[in-house]
C-alpha cells in the first residue's frame, strides 16, 4: 500500500512528508475506532509497524543522500583535476619544439600545439581539434608549401600517405618549398590513438648534402687517379652519351689532342674520330657500335627498343700495323664505359703463330726436336734460377745505388716544398725497392744452397734489446703495448740470420696487430732457449697456416705494398731450416698468434759474437741496408743536416775514387763534391795511378768498388796503392754480402759499404775519418 501512495520520482523530503501524513491519519483513525472485535488494536499494530518502516526508509534515504553528496563532491574534484591535467598537457606539448598532434582511436584530432603545420601557412588555420585524419592528409597534399616529387599529383601523394599510416610506426622526410625539409613521424598510443610529430630537419639535410658532395668529390678524385694508372685508354659516358670522365692514355691511343676533350662532349665526337682514323672490320660493325651507343643492341623488334645492352668487343686498325681492342660496357645508371687496349704485339704474335701453323706439317719433326731442346734449356734455367738471382746482386744493386746517390745529391739542391716532397717520395720508393730486393736476394741465397752459416755464441738479450729499440717507435705510433722479457742467455747461432728471423717475426706481429700487446719472451729449456713472439692480433686460421710460409703470401689482402710483399715468413722458415732451429706456430682466430723458435744454448765462458757486428753486417739502417762491422759509424747528422762549420771539415779531404760503373761513379762524385770533398774519379787502377803521377798529390782516402777488372780488383788496387803510397785509409764498396767479403775487408783493415749506398752512413764515415786525421 505504501508503494502505491508514494511516488518514487518525488524527492526524499516529499516522500517523508507523505509518509508522516499517512501515519498521522492512521493513528487518528485507530483512536476513534471503538469496535469491540479488536480491529482497532490490529490497526494500531499496523500503524506502529508502518511507522518503524518509515523511520528505517528515512534513514536509508538519508545515507543515500549523504553518499550522493560525497560522490558529487568527488566528481567535482575529479573534474577539476582533469581540467588541470588537460591544461598541463596542453602547456607541455606547447613547449615541444616540434609540431605535435594527437589523434584519437577514432582518427579524430584531439589536440595539437601551435607549431603543428607551421611550415604550411595556407592550411595551418584548418588544423583544429575535431579534424579527421583523412581530412588532415588531404589538406597536407593540397598545400602549396608541399614540394611534390616529379610525376606525383596530390591524390597519389595522399594515397601513399594513408597507406603508410597503416603501419604501427612511421618515419619519413617531406620536402617543402624553399628547399626546406620536415621529418614526419607517427607512433601508436596504447589505446589505438596516433601521435604525429613534425620536425624541421633542413639544417641536417643540408649538412648531409654537403657531406655527400664532399664524398662524391673525393670519389671523383680517386676515380680520376685510378683511371690515370690504368694501362688502357678509358672514357665514361652518361645515359645521354655525354662524356663525364676519361684518362690521358685514351687521347694518346686515339691520337686526339687533350684539348678536344671536355665534360659534356658527345659520343659522336670520338666515334667520328674512330671512323676517320681507324678501320673497322666491316661497315656493319661501325653501324652496330652506333646503335649500341644509342641504347640499341639490335634492330627494334615489335616497335620496342631494347633497354639492356650486352658488352660489345671489337678491334679497330690504324694503318697496317696498329691494332686496338675496344670494349664497351653498360653501366647500371644507363651510361656506358669504353676502354681501348693496344694489342698490336699480341695480334702480331697471333699472326706469326698462324703463319707458322700453315707450314707446321712440314716442320713437325724439326719443331719437336727444337721443343725438346727448349724444354731441356727451360729445366736448366729453372734449376739455376735461384743461383742466378743470388749471383746477380752486383748488377741489380749497382744502378739502385747510383739512383739513391743522385736523389741524395738533388735533395740538398732543391728548395723546400713540392719538389722536395716529390723527391722524398722517390727516395722512399727506392728504399722500398731496396728492401724488396734484399728480401729476394735472401730468398734466392737460401734456395740456392750457397748460404754460408757462421755459428758462434750470441748474446740474446743484447740482440733482442737492439730490435726492441728499433721497433718500439712503430708500436708507440700504433698505440700498442710492446714488451720484452730478458733472461741473460747466450745461444749458439749465426747472428745475421738469427737477427733477420727475429726481426721478421716481431715486424709481422706489430704490422698485423691493431690493438693490444706484442710480447717477446724467453723460456729456458734443457740445452736450449725458446724465443716466443706473442701478439693479440686477428689470429691465423688452421687452413692458412701452411700458406703463410710461401713467397708473396699475405692473409691481409687489403695491405699495401708498403707493408711488405709477403716474403718475411718465407725467409724465416728457410733460415730456421738452415740453422736447425725448430719453428713452431700456435694461433687462435680472434685472440692472437705465437711464433716460437728453439735455439741451442752455450756456455757463458764462450766468446760472444757482437750482435751489431758479426761475420756479416747486421746493423740495420733506415733504408734496410747493412753497414760493415769494420766501419765506425759517426754520431753526427747526415750531410744535409750538418751545420756550415761542420761541413767545412770535409772540404780538405781528397778522395781517390776507383769505380768502373760510370753511373755510380758520377753519382758518388756528385755527392762527395756537394759535401766539399775534392774527388779524383777514375774507372780503373791504371787510370788512378796515371792521375796521381800527373798531379803529384797523395789522396787522404781511397774509395773503390770491389769488382773492377776482376772479382777482387778493388782489394788488389788498395794493396798496390798502399805499397806505393803508404798506409792509406780506404773503403770497399760491394754488393756481395757473403762472410768472405766481410773477412776480406777485415784483413785489409778497410771499411766495407754494401750497395745500395746510404748517403747518411757514407757521410758519417767520412766525418769520422776527417776528425781522426786532425
Amino acid at each position: 500500500m505504501t508503494q502505491g501512495l508514494i511516488d518514487p520520482n518525488d524527492t526524499l523530503e516529499r516522500q517523508n512528508e507523505k509518509l508522516l501524513k499517512i501515519a498521522a491519519t492512521l493513528m487518528r483513525r485507530v483512536e476513534q475506532d471503538t469496535d469491540a472485535s479488536g480491529l482497532a488494536y490490529a490497526q494500531f499494530e499496523r500503524a506502529v509497524l508502518l511507522e518503524e518502516e518509515i523511520r528505517t526508509r528515512t534513514r536509508d534515504l538519508e545515507r543515500t543522500l549523504d553518499l550522493l553528496n560525497l560522490s558529487n563532491a568527488r566528481l567535482a574534484e575529479a573534474n577539476r583535476e582533469t581540467e588541470a591535467a588537460r591544461a598541463n598537457l596542453a602547456n607541455a606539448i606547447e613547449t615541444v619544439q616540434e609540431g605535435f598532434a594527437l589523434f584519437s582511436p577514432a582518427e579524430i584530432l584531439v589536440m595539437c600545439n601551435s607549431r603543428f603545420g607551421m611550415h604550411m601557412a595556407d592550411i595551418r588555420a584548418k588544423l583544429r581539434p575535431g579534424l579527421a585524419f583523412g581530412a588532415y592528409v588531404k589538406l597536407i597534399s593540397s598545400s602549396n608549401a608541399l614540394s611534390l616529387p616529379t610525376g606525383t599529383n596530390p591524390a597519389d601523394w595522399a594515397a601513399r600517405r594513408m597507406a603508410r599510416h597503416q603501419d604501427r610506426s612511421v618515419m619519413f622526410n617531406v620536402r617543402m618549398t624553399g628547399n626546406r625539409w620536415v621529418q614526419v613521424s607517427e607512433h601508436r598510443t596504447p589505446d589505438g590513438g596516433t601521435v604525429v610529430l613534425q620536425t624541421d630537419v633542413t639544417d641536417i639535410m643540408r649538412l648531409q648534402h654537403q657531406e655527400r658532395e664532399r664524398i662524391l668529390d673525393d670519389q671523383a678524385r680517386l676515380i680520376r687517379a685510378t683511371l690515370e694508372h690504368l694501362n688502357q685508354g678509358v672514357c665514361i659516358f652518361d645515359r645521354e652519351a655525354r662524356l663525364v670522365g676519361w684518362n690521358r692514355l685514351m687521347g694518346d691511343l686515339l691520337s686526339i689532342p687533350i684539348g678536344r676533350f671536355h665534360l659534356g662532349s658527345r659520343f659522336r665526337t670520338i666515334f667520328e674520330r674512330l671512323r676517320s682514323d681507324f678501320t673497322f672490320h666491316s661497315p656493319e660493325m661501325a653501324d652496330r657500335v652506333e646503335h649500341w651507343a644509342r641504347g640499341q643492341t639490335s634492330e627494334p623488334q615489335d616497335g620496342h627498343t631494347p633497354t639492356a645492352r650486352a658488352p660489345l668487343t671489337f678491334d679497330i686498325l690504324q694503318g697496317a700495323q696498329r691494332v686496338l681492342t675496344v670494349f664497351m660496357q653498360d653501366m647500371p645508371d644507363g651510361g656506358f664505359v669504353i676502354s681501348f687496349t693496344d694489342v698490336t704485339a699480341e695480334r702480331h704474335a697471333a699472326r706469326a703463330m698462324s703463319e707458322a701453323r700453315d707450314t707446321l706439317e712440314q716442320r713437325v719433326q724439326e719443331r719437336t726436336l727444337e721443343l725438346e731442346d727448349a724444354l731441356q734449356a727451360a729445366e736448366r734455367a729453372n734449376a739455376s734460377k735461384s743461383r742466378f738471382v743470388a749471383a746477380a746482386s752486383h748488377d741489380l744493386l749497382q744502378p739502385l745505388s747510383a739512383a739513391k746517390l743522385f736523389v741524395a745529391a738533388l735533395d740538398a739542391e732543391l728548395p723546400s716544398g713540392t719538389p722536395r716532397d716529390t723527391l722524398s717520395k722517390a727516395a722512399n720508393a727506392l728504399d722500398s725497392v731496396e728492401t724488396l730486393l734484399a728480401a729476394l736476394l735472401d730468398i734466392s741465397r737460401l734456395d740456392s744452397g750457397r748460404a754460408e752459416v757462421h755459428v758462434a755464441p750470441v748474446d740474446l738479450d743484447k740482440l733482442l734489446g737492439q730490435l726492441y729499440d728499433e721497433m718500439r717507435p712503430i708500436a708507440e705510433a700504433k698505440g700498442l703495448s710492446f714488451r720484452l722479457r730478458r733472461s741473460g742467455t747466450t745461444v749458439l747461432s749465426d747472428v745475421t740470420y738469427l737477427r733477420r728471423i727475429l726481426q721478421n717475426l716481431i715486424s709481422n706481429a706489430l704490422r698485423y696487430t691493431t690493438r693490444g700487446t706484442v710480447l717477446v719472451g724467453l723460456r729456458k729449456r734443457a740445452g736450449s732457449v725458446r724465443v716466443e713472439v706473442w701478439d693479440s692480433g686477428p689470429g691465423i686460421a688452421e687452413a692458412d697456416r701452411a700458406r703463410i710460409f710461401a713467397e708473396f703470401q699475405r692473409l691481409n689482402a687489403s695491405a699495401s705494398a708498403a707493408d711488405g710483399m709477403g716474403l718475411g715468413l718465407a725467409i724465416v722458415e728457410r733460415a730456421c731450416a738452415l740453422l736447425g732451429h725448430p719453428l713452431t706456430l700456435r694461433s687462435h682466430v680472434g685472440r692472437g698468434t705465437v711464433f716460437a723458435i728453439d735455439v741451442p744454448r752455450t756456455t757463458a765462458s764462450a766468446t760472444v759474437t757482437d750482435t751489431a757486428a758479426g761475420s756479416m753486417s747486421t746493423l740495420v739502417r733506415r733504408s734496410g741496408q747493412h753497414m760493415s762491422p769494420h766501419m765506425q759509424p759517426d754520431d753526427n747528422l747526415p750531410a744535409r743536416h750538418q751545420t756550415a762549420s761542420e761541413q767545412t771539415d770535409l772540404r780538405q779531404l781528397i778522395v781517390l775514387m776507383i769505380i768502373s760503373d760510370a753511373d755510380l761513379c758520377h753519382a758518388l762524385t756528385l755527392t762527395l763534391e756537394h759535401w766539399g770533398i775534392d774527388v779524383l774519379p777514375c774507372n780503373t787502377e791504371d787510370e788512378a795511378r796515371a792521375l796521381l803521377t800527373e798531379i803529384d798529390v797523395a789522396p787522404d782516402l781511397v774509395m773503390t768498388d770491389l769488382h773492377l777488372s776482376n772479382t777482387h780488383g778493388g782489394a788488389t788496387a788498395i794493396v798496390n796503392l798502399r805499397r806505393d803510397l803508404g798506409p792509406l785509409p780506404a773503403c770497399l764498396i760491394s754488393a756481395d754480402r757473403s762472410p768472405k767479403i766481410a773477412n776480406l775487408a777485415a784483413d785489409l783493415d778497410v771499411a766495407l759499404f754494401y750497395k745500395p749506398l746510404d748517403p747518411d752512413d757514407l757521410y758519417g764515415f767520412l766525418q769520422a775519418r776527417r776528425m781522426s786525421s786532425l
